[in-house]
């Protein structure tokens, strides 16, 4: 029996202005929300790494006294910080019944070009984690960025600098506070 796929549950949070385009793979699923939003997954420490790198705060975006994010902070900072999101899959299999990137199955990948022409800009593309960093290479044909450093990548005659970041998942093996520093190098050329 074939696996259903799944469609993009978000729509791209392309914020007038917006100077960054952060990427990830795609959400978990609904129930490992927190909240509606992109990085929604209360293990998943995105927002823990932006709090601790702009506010000193891994806590800043959480709602006191739950489990959950919050999702008016975290929009109201990203249009603050010129950040948009999006995945680099819009449409994805799930191998096994989690949210691991190594059991998601791209079936169709994002038109990046299409994003970009919404957010005029946008200078920077950031993947967050690996599977989303292969997809942009295999879409654009580019090099690879090492861990925390970026590369020039032309798309459609618009220069972008691709920086390929750690996942802030706890599954990636790296600690909370060194995804904080290879996060801030994208923030200090800002």
């Amino acid at each position: 029996m074939a696996i259903a796929t799944e469609p993009h549950p978000f729509e791209p949070f392309l914020p007038a202005g917006a100077r960054m385009l952060f990427l990830g793979s795609f959400p978990p699923q609904r129930r490992r929300w927190s909240m509606p939003f992109y990085y929604p997954n209360w293990t998943n420490d995105f927002w823990r790494v932006m709090g601790l790198l702009f506010y000193g705060d891994r806590d800043r975006f959480v709602v006191p006294g739950e489990k959950r994010f919050d999702i008016d902070k975290v929009q109201a900072f990203c249009r603050e910080q010129s950040m948009a999101l999006y995945d680099t899959a819009c449409e994805v299999r799930r191998l096994q019944d989690n949210a691991s990137d190594k059991f998601l199955e791209v079936v169709k990948a994002t038109d990046i070009p299409a994003l970009l022409n919404r957010i005029p800009e946008c200078r920077m593309l950031i993947t967050t984690g690996q599977k989303a960093t292969d997809v942009i290479v295999e879409s654009f044909g580019c090099e690879e960025p090492g861990m925390g450093k970026n590369t020039p990548l032309l798309i459609q005659d618009r220069e972008m600098v691709f920086w390929r970041m750690p996942s802030t998942s706890r599954a990636y093996p790296m600690p909370l506070e060194r995804k904080v520093q290879i996060y801030a190098t994208i923030f200090s050329r800002n």
